[in-house]
């Protein structure tokens, strides 16, 4: 079955967003890409070189491949600042894509709701095909993809934890409410994690270091390919219902032995 979806009018077979900082060395990253079958990539703008992007150290790898580039904006503390980095971006030619990530916590990293708003609204104003991450609030949530957001990226914990989906009701409404795809980002750290996010309905999932920090993060990438995999088939073919007390799965009949 040919399971593909769409952001903004680009169609995507893969479902896995994955960031490529991090990694031991150049030659292992290439490899967990190719094993995560992602066709999306995400990289912090301030670590690339936007004079010459092309000769950049980060990009300069993929050459040849054909991805998506999903720049954010990390580092960014206010809506004037991620503004301002993602026109440095689409100036330089990466992408007219951006992941707006504003944090106010260094401790934490935890989203700014308020700044990420603002920042979406005025870059959807400016064309920019913007996908928030945000908090796993529905309210936020929503306020985001009515302001046009192409996806919203609320994150299951904080960034770097590998906690997991902390709160799975609040992100099972957040997906029941959306028109837009919901793409979780941040805190997971294995391919339970995963699964339990598509299980839940999510169109994707967004990480980096759950595979580039991994003991073998090219086996990590695969395995985290096959939980979106797992996860998405289980949604779509639909779970049991839960229920208080067992059921015989071959009924009640009385059999008589003779």
């Amino acid at each position: 079955m040919k399971d593909v979806w769409c952001i903004h009018g680009k169609e995507l077979s893969s479902r896995f967003f994955l960031g490529t900082g991090l990694f031991p060395n150049p030659y292992v990253q290439q490899e967990a890409i190719r094993a995560s079958g992602a066709e999306v990539l995400t990289f912090a703008i301030r670590r690339v070189n936007l004079e010459s992007p092309e000769d950049d150290s980060i990009l300069q790898h993929l050459q040849g491949e054909v991805y998506a580039y999903l720049p954010n904006t990390s580092g960014a503390r206010t809506a004037e600042e991620a503004v301002r980095i993602a026109r440095l971006a689409r100036a330089s030619g990466l992408s007219d894509w951006i992941k707006v990530e504003i944090s106010s916590s260094e401790r934490t990293l935890l989203p700014d709701p308020i700044e990420t708003l603002k920042a979406t609204e005025i870059l959807v104003k400016e064309g920019f095909v913007v996908l928030p991450y945000t908090s796993d609030d529905p309210v936020i949530c929503r306020r985001l993809e009515e302001a046009g957001a192409a996806a919203v990226m609320p994150g299951g914990s904080p960034i770097g934890t590998g906690l997991g989906i902390l709160n799975p009701y609040n992100l099972g409404l957040i997906i029941e409410e959306a028109r837009v795809p919901i793409i979780v980002d941040a805190g997971l750290g294995s391919a339970q994690d995963v699964a339990q996010a598509m299980e839940l309905g999510a169109s994707g999932v967004l990480m980096n270091t759950p595979v580039a920090k991994a003991k073998d993060p090219v086996l990590m990438a695969r395995a985290m390919k096959l939980a979106i995999e797992a996860g998405r088939l289980s949604y779509l073919a639909g779970r049991i219902a839960k229920k208080r007390y067992g059921t015989a799965s071959s009924g009640h009949e009385a059999y008589i032995l003779r």
